[in-house]
């Protein structure tokens, strides 16, 4: 089975959202690598859209903290510093189990009946047959899909920025830890308990989700 790109909180709806979700989408998977510098004429040609678009792209990620602009000397890639692992767990493990409880509390029938369907593909995910950059893209698809169902576009937003740069440190020890299988398989009873209402339960497993990541990348540091 093949991992779905992640979805985004809405359709791309300009070319300025297309080059911001594309660019993100390299710079997350370290495809753009960290501290590389950015050339907008070449990302242009790429996506097939003008420069203006792709600046204004750089301008949103500059705030996510994915790239960073110098005065003469130009825009690059945010370095991935393994010293800020901390203080974004730090903020993960207060947020995400919020996130977790308030889409098991308020989530619509529709949106449990998406949940329970990424649950199941999730389930039947052959870890070992996907190739390890896809199993970060289902990870992010994962996440962002709690983030919606808990109802609170702040809390979204806040999760998504936090989430991208620890999939960044995620990324950058990938080939080195021996469990990714695991971490990317623990969203299925987290998502089962969502749909199942146990909001104690999904806070829990978030929780324990999130302390789980920091303690791998920092076992193999």
């Amino acid at each position: 089975m093949t991992a779905a790109p992640p979805e985004s909180v809405s359709p791309p709806t300009s070319l300025a959202e297309q080059a911001y979700t594309a660019i993100q989408d390299r710079l997350i998977m370290l495809d753009i690598p960290p501290m590389a510098p950015i050339d907008d004429a070449a990302l242009s040609g790429s996506l097939g859209v003008g420069r203006t678009p792709v600046r204004e792209a750089l301008k949103r990620l500059e705030v996510d903290r994915l790239v960073v602009a110098y005065p003469r000397r130009g825009t690059f890639a945010t370095g991935v510093d393994i010293t800020d692992l901390a203080h974004i767990s730090e903020i993960r493990v207060q947020l995400e189990p919020l996130a977790a409880r308030r889409a098991a509390e308020v989530a619509g029938a529709g949106t449990r009946a998406e949940l329970a369907e990424l649950a199941e593909a999730t389930a039947a995910l052959d870890a070992w047959a996907v190739d390890r950059t896809e199993l970060m893209r289902w990870d992010l698809r994962v996440h962002r899909a709690i983030y919606r169902a808990a109802g609170n576009p702040h809390l979204q937003d806040t999760l998504v920025r936090y989430h991208n740069l620890a999939t960044r440190i995620h990324c950058l020890f990938l080939d080195r830890l021996p469990h990714v299988d695991k971490h990317v398989g623990e969203h299925a009873g987290l998502l089962r308990a969502i749909v199942a209402g146990e909001a104690t339960r999904a806070e829990e497993i978030s929780r324990d989700h999130v302390t789980g990541f920091e303690r791998a990348i920092r076992a193999v540091i």
